[in-house]
């Protein structure tokens, strides 16, 4: 036997599990301390993703228990009330790598490797020993069953071994997994704590508990009883086409024409567009997919890329349908961020959906600012996936780098050189939903380097600083203001009692001298949580301490958007834009005020702690932000460009069930390998950044 041919015997094929086995540290078990955080994540994903599947308010218990402190074996056991798993399937879901629901849909969801929560029976078995116990009752079945699961990493397949039934008493769905491993708990900010209580922040219907292994109950109750959105599973995008994969789903199509093909397997192709991709490729109508040569397929691809062009234009093609995606929404990350951090001030915002490389995605971001944190140390960073925490690799992550990409000392947090991490008593949340994370390794620690993510991701911080600005500014006008007005109501009134005194004469009317002294218009605002009604109560007044009378319009914030109604409105006013209300007041005399009071129904406590407050006229309003025309122009458009798009891919949809469509009258967006959402003009801001705001300010 020659040395080419004994070499070729010693080759062998390696399991993925095996594979897996002798490189764990790339699924996050490689530090003891990390191992654990690593085990509860992939838990309490699972036991999220499968009660919002299920449509079931999650509740979620971890308890970790010191087994053996010399050789810091751990127990972890974690406990949810979703639909459970069926016996059947329970060996594949712990004891099979690369299993799972999610790897082939185009959605939003936190898992799609399949890989998470069989690492962890691994682990547990690499390091202990021991197999996983897991316990699951489903509906169904008045008993759970009980089961130990192992893995055959050489097989990639699981071992069972004392299987039996168990009761659960009046517990009719959930599942439990109790596991031995060795780790180490460790408190502070990269902890099972620190975990858990993210974990709570992006996902604010979730009633999470937490008992370390000394025994403190640690309690992250739900804020809300509303679910996230439905997501659904999408078609790939023509952009976001690789040309094997192609290949594949020609070699694989039924289809009899290439236009049905076209339209049935790809998102955002209409009838028309898959008639001109046709032509520009130079291909029939009637050819079959599967009879396409390697020539031809290329050729596709370059007109799916723009690389062939229709009288010299790229095709015009829709951008992907955003169901696949399930966003916090602003008003869940406030109260996400305010039941575990205390503070005054909180601005959220959530930017429109955008696409790179055919996949959707959409940056969500948060700031919270005030009491409770260290002035000179850096801020707090809190990055989230698909709502999963992300708490390794800070300084490698894309997420962290918008941060960084910012010069805070504009908004009021310092940063040496204007680069870096900012400080200040301040936590920065940032969120990137898609249906395609790209993270930097298997352990989906960091987000690799994206230009459009990384794009949105600025923006949105930039909007963000401006509304602490704001914030900022306004909190010390008000400051001097209030200052100035007690001080003249308490000394003008004394020097004129002690002068009428002196001269025995009355003592005069002060009014209007403190009004020409004071010479401003103000404007205080509450926003209260009404126990009695179940609403929250808006009382706006507006004092004239000026010489003349004043004429406004005043507008205001409301959370139409999240479905809250405006009730009360005495004075009527109008609507300006979806979430915006205005009330026009011609006349505000001198040593007068105004009140303009209303209720919002139809949201829960704490989902509106503060209103911002705008106007329109000639004389500045302490407390109020003088409104930019612009901004409110642009809140219009994007309002245009969504019912826009819901138009549109209505008559896709509709276009997509016929055999042989009539091309519809639509606006549609130039295919791109990065196409943005909508093309339009934006307002440039101060810095000469564009703007895209669906937010105004904060809560303080």
């Amino acid at each position: 036997m020659s040395i080419a041919e004994k070499m070729a015997a010693n080759q062998k094929q390696v399991a993925i599990s095996e594979f897996f086995e002798k490189n764990k540290h790339f699924l996050g078990f490689d530090t003891l301390t990390r191992a654990l955080i690593t085990a509860v994540k992939e838990a309490v994903d699972n036991a999220l993703d499968a009660c919002e599947e299920a449509r079931i308010l999650p509740d979620i218990v971890v308890q970790i228990t010191k087994i053996d402190n010399k050789k810091d074996i751990l127990q972890l056991d974690v406990e949810d009330n979703g639909p459970g798993i069926p016996r059947t399937s329970i060996e594949k879901v712990f004891g099979q790598l690369l299993f799972g629901s999610r790897f082939h849909a185009i959605r939003q969801s936190r898992g799609q490797q399949g890989i998470g929560i069989t690492g962890v029976v691994m682990y547990s078995q690499l390091t202990t020993g021991d197999p996983t116990h897991v316990e699951s009752k489903i509906a169904t079945e008045a008993t759970a069953v009980a089961v130990d699961i192992g893995l055959d990493t050489r097989k990639n397949k699981a071992v069972k071994s004392n299987q039996d039934r168990v009761d659960w008493g009046d517990k009719v769905h959930g599942l439990r997994i109790r596991t031995t491993m060795k780790a180490k708990y460790q408190k502070g900010r990269q902890s099972v704590w620190q975990y858990l209580r993210m974990t709570s922040i992006v996902n604010p219907h979730a009633d999470i508990t937490f008992i370390d292994p000394d025994g403190q109950k640690h309690h992250w109750p739900r804020v809300t009883e509303k679910l996230p959105g439905r997501v659904e599973a999408i078609k790939p995008h023509p952009n976001g086409i690789e040309l094997g994969q192609l290949q594949r789903l020609c070699g694989e199509s039924s289809e009899s024409r290439m236009t049905t093909f076209l339209r049935r397997n790809f998102s955002g192709v209409s009838g028309r567009a898959a008639k001109e991709l046709c032509e520009v490729a130079e291909l029939e109508e009637k050819l079959k997919p599967k009879s396409l040569k390697a020539e031809q397929i290329r050729a596709l691809l370059e007109a799916f890329q723009g690389e062939r062009t229709l009288r010299g234009k790229p095709v015009k093609l829709l951008n992907p349908p955003t169901s696949c995606l399930s966003p916090i929404e602003e008003l869940l990350i406030k109260k996400g961020l305010s039941k575990t951090i205390d503070s005054k001030f909180v601005t959220t915002m959530t930017r429109a959906p955008n696409v790179t490389q055919g996949n959707p995605f959409q940056i969500e971001v948060g700031l919270i600012f005030g009491e409770g944190m260290a002035a000179d140390k850096p801020v707090e960073i809190l990055r989230f996936a698909n709502r999963v925490p992300l708490m390794y690799q800070q300084g490698g992550c894309l997420l962290t780098k918008a941060i960084e990409s910012v010069d805070w000392r504009q908004y009021g947090l310092d940063q040496a050189g204007g680069r870096g991490v900012p400080k200040g008593p301040a936590a920065i949340l940032v969120h990137l939903a898609s249906t395609n994370v790209q993270f930097t390794s298997e352990a989906k620690e960091a987000l690799s380097d994206n230009e459009m993510v990384m794009e949105e991701g600025r923006k949105a911080m930039l909007e963000m600083g401006r509304g602490l600005r704001k914030h900022l500014e306004k909190k010390k006008k008000m400051g001097k203001t209030r200052e100035k007005f007690e001080l003249i109501n308490d000394i003008i009134p004394a020097i004129a009692e002690k002068s009428a005194s002196l001269l025995q004469l009355p003592v005069p009317d002060l009014a209007a001298s403190i009004t020409k002294i004071m010479s401003a218009v103000i404007a205080e605002t509450t926003t209260t949580w009404n126990k009695q009604t179940k609403q929250t109560d808006v009382h706006i007044i507006l004092y004239n301490y000026t010489s003349r009378a004043r004429s406004y319009t005043i507008l205001v914030t409301w959370p139409e958007k999240q479905g809250g109604k405006m009730i009360g409105n005495e004075l009527g006013g109008r609507k300006e834009a979806t979430g915006v209300w205005a009330w026009k007041l011609e006349t505000l005399q001198p040593g007068v005020q105004t009140v303009i009071t209303y209720s919002l129904g139809d949201i829960e406590k704490g989902d509106w702690n503060e209103t911002d407050v705008f106007y329109r006229g000639s004389q500045e309003v302490i407390g109020a932000t003088k409104m930019d025309e612009k901004l409110l122009e642009e809140i219009r458009r994007q309002e245009e460009a969504f019912i826009e798009q819901e138009n549109l891919t209505e008559e896709h949809v509709t276009d997509s069930t016929e055999e042989e469509p009539t091309p519809p009258p639509q606006k549609e967006v130039v295919s791109q390998v990065e196409a943005p959402v909508e093309t339009q003009e934006t307002p440039e801001t101060d810095s000469g950044e564009t703007k895209q705001t669906t937010l105004f300010g904060g809560d303080y």
